[in-house]
């Protein structure tokens, strides 16, 4: 059972690199976060130390009292978070207004890069091909980012154009929508080389096309 930080630790915590949750500190400080169960320290050189999914849920945690690293994780959220944190865009009406020009692709790009450097240095034989843990732990964000940086553009809050990911009560599953049946099968390829398994389903009352997608394991 992971255990809560203390306010040094949770400062790491909070200074943790938003994409790949790599860490900084001296030895000792994260030493206390592996013992903690809050990071892990990467067997191959040069054993950066990166959060566990403990980590990442006591990282976007809110301000203020902790509550245990146990609890679960509140649900993925598109506005991004205070000081300006990269957040995926999800589309639709949990869409925020932002820009969508040079600066935008930049983050993406970089997020997306930053998120394939954790699946190398967390998977144990150094894929890039699979989901990895942080993935599975945020799933719709994982399934927008994966689409954004692919080019595919979010449905705006008024609907419109565009994919929207949606959470499902299935445990390892999102549901993307999309504006018609070609851009939806656009979203479940990039999805599939992204690492993705996909299904396309129909909702039985309202007869509205989607993909069912969950992270490969193998």
């Amino acid at each position: 059972m992971a255990l809560s930080p203390t306010a040094a630790q949770r400062r790491v915590i909070d200074a943790a690199d938003p994409a790949t949750g790599r860490l900084k500190g001296t030895e000792a400080q994260l030493a206390a976060l592996v013992k903690r169960g809050l990071a892990f320290r990467h067997p191959r050189p040069p054993h950066d130390h990166f959060l566990t999914p403990a980590g990442h849920r006591i990282r976007e945690s809110p301000a203020g009292p902790r509550t245990p690293a146990t609890t679960e994780p509140a649900a993925p959220s598109a506005a991004p978070a205070a000081g300006g944190v990269f957040a995926a865009r999800v589309g639709g009406e949990d869409a925020v207004p932002g820009d969508a020009g040079p600066a935008r692709l930049r983050e993406v790009r970089s997020a997306w890069q930053g998120l394939l450097e954790l699946r190398r240095m967390t998977g144990s034989d150094g894929s890039t091909d699979r989901p990895c843990g942080w993935e599975r732990t945020h799933l719709v964000q994982a399934a927008a980012l994966a689409l954004e940086a692919a080019g595919h553009r979010p449905a705006g809050p008024d609907g419109g154009d565009g994919y929207r990911v949606r959470a499902t009560p299935q445990p390892e599953a999102v549901a993307v929508y999309g504006p018609d049946g070609t851009a939806l099968r656009g979203c479940g390829a990039t999805l599939e080389g992204a690492g993705w398994q996909v299904g396309e389903y129909t909702e039985p009352r309202t007869r509205v096309r989607y993909l069912l997608a969950s992270p490969r394991k193998v």
